[in-house]
């Protein structure tokens, strides 16, 4: 932070937060970051609201929040008279999907497995991998799209 204003430059909040610059415009577009102030020059000067707004995104967003549920988040953070219960039921909900995503890789860890074991260290003339590949899979054996649908019907709610 400038000393004497108090104010960073989008390069320094980058630095600072090991945000991309472009990812600072970007949140800023998407209105998740408010519009900074500018100096005489014309570039942007983010104070320590910026600062502290910009960590809660990058947190979330490493936590695999999308931007809607920030943004959820912000909202409910912001208007501090709402419950807790609020903020449980969005990250409730991101858990769900989640713990979908592990299933689904632990399912696809297996498949792999199995289909690796069965290539016989690469001596056979055909590839078990490439036929499992060829195969088609029975339509409830797919994955189903449902944690994200979810996840949106829940948002959209809320809204």
């Amino acid at each position: 932070m400038n000393a004497t204003s108090g104010t960073l430059a989008i390069g320094a909040l980058s630095k600072r937060t090991g945000c991309k610059v472009e990812t600072i415009r970007y949140y800023e577009r998407a209105r998740l970051l408010p519009i900074p102030a500018r100096s005489p020059g014309g570039y942007r000067l983010y104070g320590s609201a910026h600062l502290k707004r910009l960590t809660f995104i990058r947190r979330a967003r490493a936590l695999g929040f999308s931007i809607d549920e920030v943004r959820k988040l912000f909202k409910l953070a912001d208007e501090r008279t709402r419950p807790c219960a609020e903020v449980r039921v969005v990250a409730g909900a991101h858990l769900e999907d989640v713990q979908a995503k592990i299933a689904d890789l632990r399912a696809m860890e297996r498949v792999l497995r199995e289909t690796v074991a069965q290539c016989a260290n690469g001596r056979r003339a055909d590839c078990p991998l490439i036929e499992a590949l060829y195969r088609e899979v029975p339509e409830q054996a797919s994955h189903q799209p449902s944690a994200p649908n979810r996840r949106r019907k829940i948002l959209k709610a809320d809204q």
